[in-house]
């Protein structure tokens, strides 16, 4: 009866190391995909280049709506794929969201689009202390 009861927490064990390290893989190739589509750039940066860029909000209009970067335009990541080409590909597209997740991802769409000066803000507007507006 014992054995048995260890062959099953070990094989609970093995279950949940492999559900780990498939986490990892991918978490680790999503970080790769952003890697490969765009720059994580730190607030100075963002804000010394944001005035010949084109500022991106990907949160939802609600979260736009409750506060926003000064300058910046809203589109939602939901609604990328229909939006996109309304962002011209001859300036750098500065992306942010409240993190940074939701920017990855539009990154990774806009370069299979063939968009190639993409940024996105390191610290996300959770963190970001310049001007902001509420509207």
């Amino acid at each position: 009866m014992a054995i048995a009861a260890m062959t099953t927490s070990t094989l609970y064990t093995i279950i949940m190391v492999v559900l780990l390290v498939a986490y990892l893989i991918w978490h680790l190739y999503g970080v790769y995909q952003r890697n490969q589509a765009a720059t994580l750039i730190d607030e100075e940066t963002f804000k010394e280049g944001m005035r010949k860029a084109q500022v991106i909000d990907v949160r939802e209009k609600k979260e736009f709506d409750a506060g926003h970067i000064l300058g910046s335009r809203n589109i939602p990541y939901s609604t990328m794929r229909a939006y996109y080409t309304g962002i011209r590909k001859d300036l750098p597209v500065y992306l942010y969201d409240q993190g940074k997740a939701m920017s990855s991802r539009a990154a990774v769409l806009l370069k299979k689009h063939g968009y190639q000066d993409i940024y996105i803000l390191k610290t996300g507007y959770a963190r970001w202390d310049g001007k902001t507006k509420k509207s």
